[in-house]
């Protein structure tokens, strides 16, 4: 496993298992989401770390607009993502992992930022969407490319980390955290401590309630409580990984994870990792117009 490095990238109870299976397509209406997703409608925010305590590349935070977008409530499941790798395995597509999970209601994690896009191609392809990522013009399916993205296709796509970090504030701007400025293991799946005076959690070290049954100690997803744009785990949980290049050999990872500190959990913190890279707190969060 590749170290996260530090910086700033350029550029309800969980959904139900049937639903999550069952995918519909994007519709760019905010009236009419795609199942499991929700609107997230587009504006200005300050981006970046707003506190002192933020790493030096991560400040000033700066005003960007970010267009509105469909997000996924929760994190990719399991049970979604074997959904989805079953039917581009047998339709042209070749990942570098299978994925893994804890249970079909976990995220699915040790997935490189390569298998994720192929996924979100294949995702698109299965529901008879265009799919986004292209390499010399044809849809990315196989091996290890920096492909193009188009993102005016109605396909599925990882988030920027400028909308990923919109949506994670949920609204509430100028805050650490998607729902204020401390943290404790009632509002998240992460490694508490007492070294961060934000960490207020009356319990210490991973999530008691999930750390158990050998690692990874994820959560199911939607375990605790939404933001204000209805998405849950936006901090914790599995590292998210975001399309975002950072120079030409590393890609974003937003909101931290189970065995991270709760400085890796701020809505500005930005962290980066090899394409290639796999781990068992790495995951995904699809959108779509």
């Amino acid at each position: 496993m590749k170290k996260l490095r530090i910086g700033m990238v350029a550029f309800a109870a969980m959904v139900g298992m049937a639903a999550m299976v069952g995918i519909n397509g994007c519709d760019s209406r905010e009236g009419n989401p795609p199942e499991g997703m929700t609107w997230i409608p587009g504006g200005n925010f300050s981006m970046g770390d707003s506190k002192s305590e933020g790493e030096s590349d991560e400040r000033p935070a700066h005003s960007v607009s970010v267009d509105g977008f469909y997000m996924e409530q929760t994190e990719v499941t399991k049970v979604q993502w074997d959904a989805v790798y079953t039917w581009a395995v047998t339709n042209g597509y070749s990942f570098d992992h299978a994925g893994s999970g804890k249970a079909p209601d976990h995220p699915v994690h040790t997935v490189s930022w390569f298998d994720v896009v192929k996924w979100c191609n294949a995702r698109s392809e299965m529901e008879g969407r265009t799919p986004c990522y292209t390499v010399s013009g044809n849809p990315y399916k196989t091996g290890q490319s920096a492909p193009d993205c188009n993102f005016e296709a109605n396909g599925y796509r990882l988030p920027t980390e400028a909308e990923w970090e919109y949506a994670a504030r949920g609204g509430l701007h100028g805050k650490r955290f998607p729902w204020g400025d401390t943290i404790a293991h009632s509002q998240a799946n992460y490694v508490s401590s007492s070294s961060y005076p934000y960490d207020i959690s009356t319990t210490r070290d991973n999530h008691p309630s999930y750390d158990d049954g050998g690692t990874p100690y994820t959560s199911p997803v939607g375990s605790f409580s939404a933001n204000g744009y209805g998405l849950y785990d936006m901090a914790g949980n599995v590292w998210e990984w975001c399309w975002d290049p950072s120079g030409s050999t590393t890609r974003g990872l937003r909101g931290g994870g189970w065995d991270g500190g709760a400085s890796y959990a701020p809505c500005g913190y930005a962290g980066w990792s090899g394409p290639d890279d796999a781990s068992y707190s790495y995951g995904l969060r699809a959108v779509c117009r």
